[in-house]
């Protein structure tokens, strides 16, 4: 990767941790290191850990001395670190403390307890030089404790202790304990004119000094120039890219190594490595020992997730990807069922997969080409896709499955069903279909379709589009033209009505509603409690059906899921006339709010139909115009929001954020029905918004304000990565091997744009593609395509 060079104005901060990809991480005790090259928390120019808050913090930094002049701060060189080169778990700087003493820094983690280093210092005056260079370790323990010298086997080393780690800093070339103002292994250099000196350091966090000092000297002894060079071909195949602004190419690079980064594992519970959401200092440590403690975001991998991480895999690394789709075969039940969330440690979510999987299959399969992977997958991707339509996830039989939980959805928040938001109505979204849920199954049912068919295997194609028909009269039967969106309906009566308050109670007694509607209604209830202590409850909702026929519905305790001091349920049963409602067992200050629930909400997942390509394309143009780039709705300053609200409410509503990977997928509509520049502005957004949270925390974010493009969530998520794969594909390049790649349109972006992968070249200009292979053989497309470029 090129340099990145930072400046003490513009602080950055890399994460190094273990790299999965080179031999099994350690899932339940993974220690993360984050690189500060300048600003933060003094000293600068430190990596530091909590051990996954085992301790408060461990900083490791260098401190240069010459004569009466000591420096630890970036800001005090007499030239500025400059990133040479960055993966998962390696960091290559260099920078100069002293005018003509070239430092080179390298961090290297080999194993999850071992963080190493390498330290070259070069005298390029013309008259010797006399330094010292100091390694310090600032540890601040949880009990209190901190580094302090000992020596172990005659050996000088610094030794910590906390919350059952004993970390041991080792040191070659003779070092002594510092006399500077922080704990530090030292060494007195003497350089010639053009003279240069390398020391190897290593800090193991075991649990005894013994064991940890054992550990550093063996990893310290390791052929350091080895090690880099297997780390330089496991990083070959990422993608190089360069195009007209610095930023996007640092960007790109980044989003790479931060992906690859999140892989973790494998464990006897998932037999290739998954991954984790977000992988940072204050993670890693499962005080239960196996994992089975780690929070939501080490707790999983979700298909949705595997599915958007994928795209940095390929084509660099296909086992990896297939590695991460075989996990979930791995636990898939005799019935077809594949579980939402399967994890290293064993864990379950108990509800099905998103039905994404077939999708992620078939990009390994345009990156390989392998039919045997296909033929051996294919029945449990039939399989799969077929357990969606049992009578456990289509609950009222009528063809079209129902989620049976938000999270599948893939939405974190949802105004009308997320059960754990006070701002939403927090309705139960087992009642309601949807035409996202439908638009994934359809598109899921049409590659299974050409996977049959490739490998001459068509009986199941039949019942296979006999599905696919049936969620297509469902979605356009939810048409709703005044919004020019598809829309959720509820499951009995099919319709879709808007949000409307009823009524509002304090207290135990009856509401008197005496109301009859147009069309049937579902009720959400909610009940606001005093304190915290859960009611026992029971509701008894009076009224009549569709039928005109009376009846009673009992609501019970059970019924009623807690959080905090609110409570929700959803009716049952659908209402066309109200007469009343009982409430039994609340406080006096109990508030009970009576409303009918939203289908009528819009968000971006209802743009999904165009990801399958169920619209006809005068439809299609009809949601991207008036909906989808409609800067009064979905087309805002930094991306798509997940609710289109108004300009003031979407600088701060948690609807206002935009999720790069949901809008990879709407993106992937836009190229699907031909409108390759407005994904190109959809791109552009995107890294509008990526790119200002580099620059102000040096880290991508979960989501991000399509108003101010601000990060909120946790720091470097997989969901907030730059949006690689949609800019390749927007570019119209999909790499299959350094000898073969695909080409489709033309460049809709404002410069050229160089692409480098294995020894292959491809200029991308705007109605010009030249390709160079690794052999200097050359080919130039002018036409639009699509193409396959192919070394004979």
């Amino acid at each position: 990767m090129r340099n990145w060079k930072l400046t003490a104005a513009d602080p950055g901060a890399y994460t190094i941790a273990a790299d999965a990809r080179s031999g099994p991480t350690d899932y339940a005790n993974d220690h993360i290191w984050e690189l500060s090259l300048a600003g933060g928390e003094p000293p600068a120019l430190a990596v530091k850990t909590t051990y996954g808050l085992r301790a408060r913090n461990l900083r490791l930094f260098p401190r240069f001395v010459e004569g009466d002049t000591g420096v630890t701060d970036p800001e005090n060189f007499s030239e500025l670190p400059s990133v040479q080169r960055f993966y998962p778990n390696y960091l290559a700087l260099s920078c100069m403390p002293f005018t003509g003493i070239e430092v080179r820094l390298e961090y290297w983690i080999p194993e999850s307890q071992v963080i190493a280093g390498r330290a070259s210092i070069k005298n390029s005056r013309l008259s010797a030089r006399q330094l010292c260079f100091e390694w310090s370790a600032m540890l601040s323990a949880t009990g209190g404790g901190r580094m302090v010298p000992k020596e172990i086997e005659t050996v000088t080393v610094l030794c910590g202790q906390t919350d059952g780690l004993a970390p041991v800093l080792f040191m070659t070339g003779g070092s002594h304990f510092g006399s500077g103002p922080f704990p530090a292994l030292a060494i007195e250099i003497e350089l010639q004119a053009g003279g240069e000196r390398t020391f190897t350091w290593a800090l193991v966090s075991s649990k005894s000094h013994e064991e940890s000092f054992a550990a550093a000297r063996r990893i310290a002894a390791r052929p350091w120039e080895k090690e880099i060079a297997r780390l330089d071909i496991l990083n070959a195949g990422l993608i190089e890219i360069e195009t007209g602004d610095p930023d996007w190419d640092a960007t790109f690079a980044l989003a790479q190594k931060n992906a690859c980064g999140l892989l973790v594992g494998p464990t006897e519970q998932l037999p290739h490595a998954s991954f984790v959401v977000s992988r940072q200092p204050d993670h890693g440590h499962s005080p239960a020992g196996d994992g089975s403690d780690h929070s939501h975001l080490w707790s999983g991998q979700t298909a949705l997730d595997a599915d958007f991480l994928v795209g940095f895999m390929l084509p660099a690394s296909p086992e990896i990807a297939a590695g991460l789709f075989t996990n979930f075969l791995s636990i898939q039940k005799q019935g077809g069922f594949i579980d939402w969330k399967p994890g290293l440690a064993g864990q379950r979510s108990g509800v099905m997969a998103t039905p994404i999987l077939a999708n992620l299959a078939w990009k390994i399969y345009q990156a390989t080409e392998d039919r045997q992977f296909l033929d051996t997958i294919y029945p449990n991707l039939l399989k799969a896709v077929q357990a969606w339509f049992d009578s456990a996830q289509d609950r009222d039989g009528d063809g079209i499955p129902e989620w049976a939980h938000l999270m599948q959805s893939g939405l974190d928040e949802h105004p009308t069903f997320s059960p754990w938001q006070e701002w939403s109505q927090g309705a139960d979204i087992s009642q309601s279909e949807s035409p996202a849920l439908c638009a994934l199954l359809y598109n899921e049912i049409q590659i299974l379709i050409e996977m049959a068919r490739l490998l001459e295997r068509t009986g199941s194609v039949p019942s296979l589009q006999s599905l696919a028909d049936n969620l297509v009269s469902a979605i356009e039967a939810s048409w709703d033209e005044a919004s020019s969106m598809y829309c959720v309906w509820d499951r009995e009566t099919h319709l879709s009505p808007s949000r409307e308050a009823l009524a509002e109670h304090s207290g135990s007694g009856e509401i008197y509603l005496q109301r009859a509607f147009d069309e049937p209604v579902r009720l959400v209830i909610s009940v606001a409690g005093s304190d915290t202590t859960p009611r026992q409850i029971n509701l008894f909702i009076h009224g009549a059906g569709s039928s005109g026929q009376n009846r009673v519905e009992h609501i019970t305790e059970d019924q009623f899921t807690w959080r905090l001091m609110q409570s929700r349920v959803t009716s049952q049963r659908v209402y066309a006339q109200l007469e009343s409602i009982e409430i039994r067992n609340v406080a006096p200050n109990d508030v009970i709010r009576v409303e009918v629930v939203d289908m009528a909400c819009q968000d971006y997942s209802l743009l999904l139909p165009l990801f399958a390509g169920i619209p006809s394309p005068e439809r299609a143009d009809q949601i991207i115009r008036q909906a989808l780039s409609n800067p009064e709705r979905f087309w805002r300053a930094f991306g798509l929001p997940l609710c289109p609200l108004p300009t003031a409410k979407q600088e701060t509503h948690p609807c206002s954020n935009t999720s790069i990977l949901w809008s990879s997928l709407i993106g992937r509509g836009l190229l699907r029905y031909g409108y390759r520049r407005e994904a190109a502005e959809l791109v552009n957004r995107l890294m509008a918004a990526v790119i200002s949270n580099l620059k102000k925390h040096k880290a991508f974010a979960h989501g991000y304000n399509v108003e101010t493009g601000a990060g909120v969530g946790e720091r470097n998520a997989l969901q907030g990565l730059a949006p690689l794969s949609l800019f390749l594909e927007t570019l119209g390049v999909r790499l299959i091997s350094p000898f073969k790649v695909a080409l489709e349109g033309h460049n809709p972006f404002p410069w050229p744009v160089t692409i480098q992968y294995r020894g292959l070249t491809l200029l991308r200009e705007e109605k010009k593609t030249r390709v160079t292979f690794p052999g200097g053989q050359t080919a130039v497309v002018k036409s639009p395509g699509p193409h396959i470029v192919e070394l004979d």
